[in-house]
């Protein structure tokens, strides 16, 4: 149904270069003509809602603690009240497409814009404000030193244009576009499960190496240690501060993240077991690199360890080549020359030291891991030369695993894009979904999405596409 869309019959001209040429039964207004700003306050009763260009508009929780968010207020008697179906925009980020219409009654930042959005369809605004097209509509009418510092100019904002089909259409448009998107979804999902499943694959290999050696006959001790059980009988337990050299913790502060910075700062987003993301990690200047390196500058082989945050306990060796730095909730470890970092790394990563990690942690509002704890895990350890034998037999097993994943995710990413690329060419008209959408079943509506991730539509600008 989607291959054989094809265009309207008769175009006009919309006076935009990103929406060239429209329908010529759409409509075409200037967004001042849509909206009424809103300065309604104290109702701090109300729910907390944020704006991010991944979701759009949520409800966030007052007790959140994501480093990603800022700190909240006290006192919300300043924050400005959202109506459901009003239009939140965070100035600071529309040329990222931060904006989205407010699914329920709420409260916002007094930096975010609040309008009145006068659209018959919530759906379609919704769409229509968050595609693509828009994305660089609202960063033409942003202004500022630099990129990440531009704010949207209430001036260029109300010259953008809005399309509006008929009413009707716009809900034609919506339905169709909760079948397509439902339809890319579960393809979506279907991809992310084989992906699971190989993961699961390639940690049992990796688990089965490290607590037990690459022979199964050895035979097997008890450890003394109950979270470690029986080991390899010719294995021995030390505890991470005599394994490592040092051991350094974050500072304890935020670091001035920085567009124009050259060194990546790792936060705990920034890893997972085994891998360090650096491409996506927020950057600092020279002078803090300089501050949050002094105790220890991480190199090569060097291991950093998440022990706050959701993410806690989680072990990654730092690649090669790269100077990096470590962001609050982190920690780095140097390890002796007598063992292997990357042995260490996958041990940190297995099921016995998380169990150590979940000593503190169970039932902990904001989960961390001690600095007491961390040091003395217990780590089942056999000689330096086993250990590298058992880092290249995983690296051997695991490549043909990895190598799948990889092409699952590349195909994930390439559904992403078509969906991003289906929506704006849908709501802004250069495809005719009338007819599609009178023939789709009567139960044609939007999965749920699995997880954030899969709502992000376009890596190339980091947002959700989709309708929200």
């Amino acid at each position: 149904m989607i291959s054989g869309l094809k265009p309207h019959t008769e175009y006009k001209e919309s006076g935009s270069r990103w929406l060239a040429t429209v329908p010529s039964h759409w409509e075409v207004r200037n967004l001042r003509t849509l909206i009424r700003s809103r300065n309604e306050r104290n109702r701090a009763d109300l729910p907390l809602l944020s704006v991010a260009r991944e979701k759009g508009v949520f409800v966030r929780s007052r007790t959140d603690a994501d480093d990603n968010h800022n700190v909240i207020p006290e006192d919300l008697s300043n924050y400005k009240v959202a109506r459901a179906g009003s239009l939140v925009i965070n100035k600071m980020k529309a040329w990222q497409g931060s904006m989205g219409i407010a699914p329920v009654d709420g409260i916002v930042s007094p930096a975010y814009f609040v309008y009145d959005f006068a659209i018959s369809n919530r759906a379609f605004g919704q769409a229509l404000l968050r595609s693509k097209p828009y994305v660089a509509h609202f960063g033409q009418a942003s202004d500022g030193v630099r990129v990440g510092q531009w704010d949207l100019t209430i001036a260029g904002m109300r010259q953008i244009p809005v399309l509006l089909p008929p009413p009707g259409e716009q809900a034609a448009i919506v339905r169709f576009l909760d079948w397509a998107n439902g339809r890319l979804e579960r393809a979506i999902r279907a991809k992310r499960k084989v992906t699971a499943l190989l993961n699961e694959q390639k940690q049992a290999i990796i688990h089965r190496a490290v607590t037990r050696g690459l022979d199964p006959s050895v035979p097997l001790k008890p450890s003394g240690i109950p979270w470690l059980g029986d080991i390899s009988k010719h294995w021995e337990v030390r505890r991470l501060k005599f394994v490592a050299s040092q051991i350094v913790d974050c500072l304890h502060a935020t670091p001035r993240y920085s567009d124009s910075g050259t060194y990546p700062a790792i936060r705990t987003a920034d890893i997972s077991p085994g891998v360090v993301r650096v491409s996506g990690a927020k950057r600092i200047s020279s002078t803090d690199y300089m501050r949050w390196t002094a105790r220890l500058e991480p190199a090569e082989g060097d291991i950093l360890y998440s022990r706050e945050g959701e993410r806690f306990g989680i072990a990654a060796c730092v690649p090669a080549g790269v100077k990096l730095c470590i962001s609050q909730r982190m920690m780095v470890f140097r390890i002796a020359a007598e063992y292997c970092p990357e042995f260490v790394m996958r041990l940190l990563n297995s099921p016995p030291t998380y169990v150590q990690a979940l000593q503190d942690v169970i039932g902990a509002t904001a989960p961390h891991v001690n600095i007491s704890t961390i040091r003395n895990y217990f780590l089942a350890l056999p000689t330096k030369q086993e250990q590298e034998a058992v880092v290249l037999y995983i690296k051997r097993e695991t490549h043909p695993l990895d190598t799948a994943i990889a092409r699952l995710d590349r195909e994930i990413e390439l559904l992403r894009e078509y969906r991003t690329r289906l929506v704006a060419d849908v709501v802004t008209g250069k495809l005719d979904v009338r007819e599609a959408a009178a023939h789709l079943p009567d139960a044609a509506t939007t999965d749920a999405a699995e997880d954030d991730a899969d709502l992000r539509a376009d890596p190339a600008i980091d947002d959700e596409q989709a309708i929200a």
